[in-house]
């Protein structure tokens, strides 16, 4: 048998194009992994412009695979010591969440897996969602979530509330991945993050920066979406990308790290956080008149056991939204 030669790991990126994804793949580039990556489309420059400009930090390789290919994740996977699998399939207008966001997210997780156990893979971290933990029927103000809790699937089936696919995709793939890697014996880890927004090395802007950032565009649809969110998830919760990229890093790295780990920086929900941004930034006119919506935001998810794991977060909600602003103005989405 050789022996493997000292020197570099290799972490594979599944679905490298997207807005977590592309900056994972930047920040291991930075710690000197080699990275594989994976990506629908590599032939098409558009796609891909972001990841190519990144081939200048260090060594990724770029091979084209897809969440409903089973077999299109052996070769990316081969060789790798961690592997993170960020894609997931994301449509809120679909008129059919089943075939379009469900299926899909639990047959790519299954195919990347199985991937894995042919590689002997060392450790598998896979990107869950806060909408994986927080949906449920409990009723009051201040109620804490963590790693034990689980959406209600029966209750997302059921009623089929707006956007209800998103959070069912993500709970049963994050499900789905726990039985596959108890049955064949892989080291997995879940990272759990809360709405995203920060800087994005994307061609165009992430759907959930728009979400967050939508009292501050002025985006009436979006702030519909935002009030949605917080009358189905509880909260809003909200994280700076980077800091959802470095958790998953630290527990990729951390050998005692095992389970699910919630990643969440600023738990509010939207008057609270209107307020907020309504006296940072007053050029923008930020709406506070939510009239009888709830000013006070059901839940918070914690991330305690994250942060004893000896994670530190880098960004409160000041410098997420002061970089936000920053990006939206860069990309001419707003004004000074």
């Amino acid at each position: 048998m050789a022996t493997q030669p000292i020197g570099k790991k290799t972490a594979c990126v599944i679905g490298g194009t997207g807005f977590v994804a592309s900056l994972l793949v930047k920040l291991l580039l930075q710690k000197g992994y080699a990275v594989n990556t994976t990506a629908r489309d590599p032939g098409n420059p558009k796609k891909i412009s972001h990841l190519v400009a990144l081939q200048e930090i260090g060594d990724l390789k770029i091979f084209k695979a897809d969440l409903t290919d089973e077999g299109s994740f052996d070769a990316p996977i081969a060789g790798c010591d961690l592997v993170f699998h960020v894609a997931t399939p994301v449509n809120f207008a679909s008129e059919d969440p089943e075939n379009d966001m469900i299926k899909p997210a639990i047959q790519g997780t299954l195919s990347v897996l199985k991937a894995c156990v042919k590689a002997k893979t060392k450790r598998v971290v896979v990107t869950s969602s806060a909408a994986a933990v927080s949906i449920n029927q409990l009723n009051g103000t201040g109620l804490v979530m963590d790693e034990k809790n689980w959406t209600d699937t029966e209750l997302l089936t059921t009623q089929k509330p707006p956007t209800w696919g998103y959070p069912l995709s993500k709970t049963l793939a994050e499900q789905a991945a726990w039985k596959f890697a108890e049955e064949n014996n892989i080291d997995l880890i879940t990272v759990i993050p809360s709405l995203m927004t920060g800087p994005s090395l994307t061609p165009d802007v992430p759907s959930s920066i728009g979400l967050a950032m939508s009292l501050i565009t002025g985006n009436e649809f979006l702030i519909n979406g935002m009030k949605g969110m917080q009358m189905l998830s509880g909260s809003i919760s909200i994280s700076h990308v980077e800091d959802v990229c470095r958790a998953h890093i630290f527990v990729a790295e951390k050998e005692s790290a095992s389970g699910r780990y919630i990643c969440c920086a600023v738990n509010t929900g939207v008057p609270e956080l209107a307020k907020f941004l309504s006296k940072r930034y007053p050029q923008y006119k930020v709406p506070t008149d939510f009239g009888d919506f709830p000013s006070k935001a059901k839940l918070i998810i914690s991330s305690e056991k994250l942060i004893k794991e000896g994670f530190s977060f880098k960004y409160g909600i000041e410098d997420i939204y002061d970089q936000s602003v920053e990006y939206l103005k860069a990309k001419g989405v707003l004004q000074n």
